[in-house]
């Protein structure tokens, strides 16, 4: 066992030695009552690495003492779940861990799925992937979901100094002498990733050669050596991606720069520049519109400098426009116009266009009735003449709310009213 990695040597063997996670292990929690009644549910485990999700499963195997199982959904085959299933047969229940759930193939699911039934497997399912958006459904009704958190400082510190004490799996045989900040390093710059913290810290100690009087003695440097700079988790593929993205936007749409600038921060250490810079050119438009327009071609120009002389350079024009576009007036005008007009299209409220808007640039086109009483508004001195622009259906159907939150759609917003008080005289 001390050939394995010490944060799998110090997995939990009962679920009272879970650590973090109390929304669903603490004592009277749904999982802890689960395992206490020894009637268990098929479940899927999603967060983030490294939080406990292999951890929590084990540790309902070694409270129930069922067999335990791991596979995974796309390294393991067919076979590999038959001989599962086949001892569940034999056991009368396994529990199965099934990492990457979110990437079961149909041929396993189809097989998996009758012994889920007959209760025969329990499935607890591991996946970073939002449940609702990755899993089938198929599996993921017969399942129940539960959402993991990263661990706190205090889970991380006790996880650590748990694994510092402990003789038998730890690093207890050890005489470490930790210098303050170093302990506060491994369990603040991992980030709640627990795995990481512990793998780090065993690679301190190991490393480190001891001193005459056989005291490891881990200072900063040492930690920061171990730890390195902890990457962000960041999956561009993955749930956590979008859900940095979407609070980036929100950031910004609230006026917050501070938090924009820590949730743009989060993007450049991922190294994320396309996703940056679509993300920026949308908000100008779809979140500051039409109150500020000139704030778009000002993040077009961020945009397209940032792109030129790339990293690490590029955060300095992203910070300036994130920055301006957050202390932005706001007006969503423009998007909520085309959407109610998308809207009633595809309710299939469109209409046939008015004769006198058709195209009357062909022969015949009089004939048909064709752009006859189209009447030119720079023919008239004020450059607007009266006269039907929507289809029947929708004549009177009114897309555009102009907002009042910046000088440039206020102007607009009175020749908008100007021209519909004239629609009615």
């Amino acid at each position: 066992m001390k050939d394995q990695p010490l944060a799998f040597r110090m997995r939990p063997r009962t679920i009272e030695e879970v650590i973090g996670q109390k929304h669903l292990v603490g004592e009277n929690r749904i999982i802890y009552r689960m395992v206490k009644a020894k009637q268990l549910s098929s479940m899927i485990l999603y967060g983030p690495p490294g939080i406990g999700k292999t951890s929590i499963a084990s540790a309902i195997a070694g409270s129930t003492q069922y067999a335990f199982r791991t596979l995974n959904a796309v390294t393991n085959n067919k076979k590999d779940m038959e001989i599962v299933a086949a001892e569940a047969k034999m056991s009368g229940k396994v529990i199965l861990l099934l990492d990457e759930v979110h990437r079961l193939d149909k041929a396993k699911q189809d097989f998996l799925l009758p012994y889920l039934e007959s209760g025969m497997i329990v499935l607890i399912g591991a996946t970073t992937s939002n449940p609702y958006l990755a899993i089938n459904p198929a599996i993921r009704s017969r399942c129940q979901i539960f959402e993991l958190f990263p661990l706190t400082l205090d889970e991380m510190k006790l996880a650590l100094q748990r694994a510092l004490d402990d003789a038998d799996r730890g690093l207890g045989n050890y005489h470490v002498k930790m210098d303050e900040e170093a302990f506060a390093h491994f369990a603040q710059a991992s980030n709640g990733d627990v795995r990481s913290a512990l793998n780090a810290l065993e690679l301190a100690v190991i490393s480190s050669p001891p001193a005459d009087d056989g005291v490891i003695h881990i200072t900063m440097e040492v930690a920061e050596e171990c730890l390195q700079k902890k990457s962000l988790a960041h999956d561009k593929d993955g749930d956590a991606h979008y859900d940095v993205l979407s609070a980036f936007q929100k950031s910004i749409r609230g006026s917050d720069a501070n938090a924009a600038l820590h949730y743009l921060g989060r993007l450049i250490e991922a190294g994320d520049l396309p996703s940056i810079a679509r993300r920026l050119l949308v908000i100008a438009y779809e979140d500051i519109g039409l109150a500020s327009p000139q704030a778009g071609a000002r993040t077009l120009a961020a945009v397209q400098t940032a792109e030129k002389i790339g990293f690490p350079e590029a955060r300095i024009p992203l910070s300036a426009a994130v920055i301006e576009l957050c202390l932005s007036p706001k007006s969503n005008s423009a998007i909520m116009a085309v959407d109610a007009a998308l809207a009633d299209i595809r309710a299939g409220k469109s209409g046939e266009i008015p004769a006198h808007l058709k195209d009357a640039h062909y022969k015949g086109a009089k004939q048909l009735g064709r752009g006859i009483d189209y009447k030119y508004p720079h023919h008239f001195q004020s450059g607007w003449v009266k006269q039907q622009y929507l289809p029947d259906a929708l004549k009177d159907a009114h897309y555009y709310e102009p907002k009042q939150t910046g000088k440039f759609e206020q102007a607009l917003a009175a020749v908008y009213e100007k021209i519909e008080r004239n629609k009615g005289v």
